[in-house]
């Protein structure tokens, strides 16, 4: 491989003025970012998941190996096997394999097994992590798996986001079914998270309890 170097050339500076308000422009745009559980079926074309794909493609990671595989699902069958087998595990979550304290901490938000946005949603996409890379003919292990893996899909939601379109993070335990109806059921790939994306239904709400946010004081020691 090439350990070639080439000048940064499209970084851009900006007065500091400027700076800031960016910064502050980014802040008040992530903040109505929420988490929403009824979704429209209305539709959102492909070419705008793939830009945002690109998007967390870009994500900082471990060796660059881009430990990372995304499925987009549009498919009404194949979101309906995803919604099948998820209910199936949260019905057995919520009747108490969670414990009481999870279960309590998660009453402020109203959530239940019933997951009808799986189907009802346009996309999606299920994050897949990789523990090898193929180089050349060779398996190579891939580093910082998990966090490189997080970055990336923060970067996908705040995509969506910037791009107009509401998202909810599930994580169902375990998640295997979704390797196996994704077509990547293999001894190098773990499902990650999936994510729920396209535009809010009319009567969406979000919880009261999910807009409060720590401080930056409670957040954030400068030292």
């Amino acid at each position: 491989m090439s350990d070639e170097h080439l000048p940064l050339s499209d970084f851009i500076e900006y007065p500091q003025d400027e700076m800031f308000a960016r910064a502050e422009k980014n802040y008040q745009e992530v903040k109505r970012r929420h988490s929403i559980r009824k979704f429209s079926n209305r539709a959102v074309p492909q070419a705008i998941i793939e830009q945002c794909i690109l998007a967390a493609g870009t994500a900082p990671n471990g060796a660059n190996h881009q430990p990372w595989h995304f499925v987009a699902i549009q498919s009404s069958a194949i979101k309906a096997q995803i919604r099948q087998q998820a209910e199936a595990l949260e019905q057995a979550f919520y009747a108490g394999r969670a414990g009481d304290e999870w279960l309590d901490a998660l009453k402020p938000l109203g959530t239940n097994a019933s997951k009808p946005y799986l189907e009802h949603a346009p996309w999606l996409i299920a994050v897949f992590s990789q523990k090898r890379k193929e180089q050349e003919g060779e398996q190579k292990t891939n580093y910082y798996v998990h966090e490189s893996v997080g970055i990336a899909t923060g970067f996908l939601i705040q995509a969506l986001h910037h791009a107009g379109l509401g998202t909810l993070t599930h994580t169902p335990k375990p998640m295997s079914f979704l390797s196996k109806i994704c077509g990547r059921d293999n001894d190098n790939e773990r499902p990650y998270m999936l994510i729920i994306a396209g535009y809010p239904a009319e009567d969406a709400t979000v919880p009261t309890h999910a807009l409060a946010k720590k401080s930056l004081a409670e957040i954030c020691d400068f030292i």
